[in-house]
């Protein structure tokens, strides 16, 4: 069954069309992995700031174990 390109994966085939030298490839791949970092920590920000959460909580759940037994 195929599998239906999305908006961005159209736009960057088209911005790709031709070959790129593979440090070029790394490149993009590196802007692509921080951008999407940067989306995820500004929405667990957000997230942390909408719920309330101070650094003491944080500092706790890095001490907590969630571990789960089947």
């Amino acid at each position: 069954m195929p599998v239906a390109l999305n908006n961005i994966q159209l736009e960057i085939l088209k911005l790709f069309r031709n070959d790129q030298p593979e440090e070029e490839l790394q490149e993009i791949r590196s802007l692509l992995i921080a951008y999407l970092a940067d989306k995820v920590t500004f929405e667990a920000d957000k997230a942390f700031h909408d719920k309330g959460y101070s650094a003491a909580v944080f500092e706790k759940w890095k001490l907590e174990h969630f571990r789960r037994t089947a």
